[in-house]
């Protein structure tokens, strides 16, 4: 009897997801939580009436693991959504072309060789007739200045995405960005970036992989 693929997540594929620069240990806890907790937020709020944002934000950190924030927190916060949610750099995001799909949190699976299985989740992505691209919120303190500056394991995540959409989409074009939540800002990530990750990635899974 066939053994089942055994699962690989986009987010398990080796590589640094620290920027040089990074906070100490202490703060980073503390800035991994707000971070946790904006994730949350612009995953659901972003499209909905910013006069509800406070109430559905309560409801929402409430049912997690680390629970409500304080309300200065909370404040803190709402306030960090709003100016990414208004920052006119980030219009095409929130605001995509007539005719665009936007799906949040988007579940993905793919099959990789020697039997394993990708699976990750996308937390924005936009479907146009035009091409695919899937947009990952980073809230790091330190924000690389470029895409070839971006932690490996970041890149790594990336390119998995991108190949299992362009499994979804092969007629389509498939490009990837991150949300630097820090700094307001897109990146989109070259082709040839991910391409030399995505190998670097399947390089460490060829052991596993063999037949």
């Amino acid at each position: 009897m066939a053994r089942p693929p055994r699962p690989v997540a986009a987010t398990s594929l080796g590589g640094d997801k620290i920027a040089a620069g990074a906070a100490g240990p202490g703060d980073r806890a503390a800035a991994l939580l707000a971070g946790t907790r904006l994730h949350l937020l612009l995953e659901h709020l972003p499209d909905l009436d910013p006069a509800d944002w406070p109430d559905r934000a309560r409801t929402l950190l409430a049912g997690t693991e680390d629970g409500l924030p304080t309300a200065p927190e909370l404040d803190a916060l709402l306030a960090e959504l709003a100016e990414i949610r208004g920052a006119e750099a980030l219009a095409g995001l929130f605001a995509p072309p007539p005719g665009a799909t936007v799906l949040r949190e988007v579940a993905l699976s793919a099959p990789l060789a020697g039997g394993l299985r990708l699976s990750g989740a996308i937390d924005r992505l936009i479907v146009a007739p035009e091409g695919i691209t899937a947009i990952d919120y980073k809230s790091n303190a330190a924000v690389p200045a470029d895409a070839a500056a971006t932690p490996e394991g970041y890149l790594r995540q990336m390119a998995a995405y991108r190949h299992a959409l362009r499994a979804i989409w092969p007629n389509r074009r498939v490009e990837t960005a991150i949300l630097w939540t820090r700094t307001r800002t897109l990146m989109p990530l070259p082709d040839a970036t991910l391409d030399a990750a995505w190998a670097r990635a399947l390089a460490e899974l060829a052991p596993d992989a063999a037949p």
